[in-house]
């Protein structure tokens, strides 16, 4: 596996080894021991699996208590996936990287506790699956909208508006959320 670090360092681009042939391949997705080598001793306690139709953007979603740490990867499809730093305390604040994950190209983002994360569904559809740090905690849930002007995040846009929930509708600006210290 390879760990290779985004312009906003705590967030890793991972690239795991593949081995393929014509029956198919093999990779492994989680190795505790080379993660802590990496710099990443995680405990993980929940799995979440979804699917998502062309042109559905969810997040950016974040839990202010209970913060997640989120290991995540495409298993079908394509997604256009968002990290962004929401501690004050950091010189990366406000700011966001982007990565293409795909089943094809099959790499991992590392989205750290105190980060808002969001995606964007570029193929017919996307099957999104992580690994969290920290239980769902709805209570706890908050949301900064997608297209707040203040972050400035360049989506992908297939048509001119995402298909979004309520949820997602009703997300504040980063100028008014609750931020991490």
């Amino acid at each position: 596996m390879r760990f290779l670090p985004s312009e906003i360092p705590e967030v890793l681009l991972i690239e795991p080894q593949v081995f393929g042939d014509s029956r198919g391949f093999f990779m492994e997705t989680w190795h505790a021991e080379k993660f802590a080598a990496a710099g990443l001793d995680l405990d993980f306690v929940q799995d979440n699996h979804s699917m998502s139709v062309q042109g559905t953007l969810r997040g950016l979603h974040y839990q202010i208590r209970k913060p997640q740490g989120k290991l995540v990867r495409v298993i079908s499809g394509e997604v256009f996936d968002v990290a962004v730093d929401l501690r004050k305390s950091s010189p990366f604040f406000g700011r966001w990287v982007g990565e293409i994950l795909s089943a094809e190209n099959k790499k991992m983002l590392w989205v750290p506790p105190g980060f808002a994360h969001g995606f964007y569904v570029l193929s017919p559809e996307a099957e999104f699956v992580y690994k969290c740090t920290e239980l769902y905690a709805p209570e706890h849930e908050c949301c900064i909208r997608w297209d707040d002007p203040q972050l400035g995040i360049v989506w992908p846009l297939l048509a001119q508006a995402p298909l979004l929930s309520a949820k997602d509708l009703a997300g504040l600006s980063l100028a008014e959320a609750e931020l991490y210290p």
